[in-house]
């Protein structure tokens, strides 16, 4: 099955660093959050992927186009121009890159690979969200659904403390960043029937998370697969410091493969 991975937005709440790369390169332990979320699928023998290109997709272009410069000791030698590759890194990917449009939204990035996946189920996902999601757990739920479209969905960590208190006002219980209020949200990590193609109407201006989702929720196509696990998604510059201490602090949950 092939991996499609949206990686053309703006990357706007990270403007500081998506000046100059896309937010998929953004780099988390020193790889690019997009190496990260490849890694999670590649670890479940998921090794073919279809990038999905728009804002500096070029800067991903050149990152995989010398990957074995990026992540390998090099000899070169000035006197004939050439460059010996002395350890190379032993990843099986097949990776197609495709531009879809600097502007376009994300379901019309989807549905310019229609041809591209052809009669086949596929995984779907974002650049920017790291989680530990088990994706033959995902899979197979998929499959037993029946329908067409099966989404991650997550509880987001919270954004404030909460307390419990008695009317006399003694606190009972603080949680310091307690997950939502019992509601769950998308979380990426998609797995597709061909059929979602058909949903997606309106050409580039297509937002898939909107009327594509809501019509195939209406039509009882889409499904849940609720995780509990870790999930985190870089919006903001702390996201990123948040990402990148637990990188540095060898407690990143979402590594779950041997480094």
């Amino acid at each position: 099955m092939k991996v499609v991975i949206l990686a053309g937005g703006f990357g706007t709440r990270l403007s500081e660093i998506t000046g100059l790369t896309p937010k998929p390169m953004v780099e988390v332990g020193g790889k690019p959050i997009l190496w990260h979320i490849m890694k999670t699928y590649s670890s479940f023998g998921y090794d073919e992927f279809v990038i999905l290109l728009g804002y500096k997709g070029h800067v991903i272009k050149e990152y995989f186009a010398n990957y074995f410069l990026h992540h390998s000791d090099i000899e070169i030698n000035l006197k004939d121009n050439s460059i010996e590759i002395l350890n190379s890194p032993s990843e099986s990917w097949k990776i197609t890159l495709v531009d879809t449009g600097k502007k376009t939204m994300t379901g019309g990035r989807i549905k310019r690979i229609e041809n591209l996946i052809g009669d086949a189920p596929f995984f779907l996902t974002y650049g920017d969200g790291v989680a530990d999601v088990n994706i033959e757990d995902l899979y197979n739920s998929h499959c037993s659904s029946g329908g067409s479209i099966t989404m991650t969905s997550v509880q987001p960590e919270g954004r404030f403390g909460s307390v419990e208190s008695l009317p006399d006002g003694k606190v009972t219980k603080f949680l310091e960043k307690p997950r939502g209020d019992n509601s769950w949200i998308n979380g990426g990590y998609f797995v597709c029937e061909p059929k979602v193609f058909k949903y997606i109407n309106d050409g580039d201006a297509t937002i898939f998370e909107q009327e594509p989702l809501q019509q195939m929720a209406d039509d009882g196509e889409l499904f849940t697969y609720k995780h509990t696990g870790f999930w985190k998604c870089m919006d903001t510059l702390k996201d990123k410091k948040d990402l990148n201490e637990m990188c540095l602090k060898n407690c990143a949950p979402w590594i779950t493969w041997d480094i």
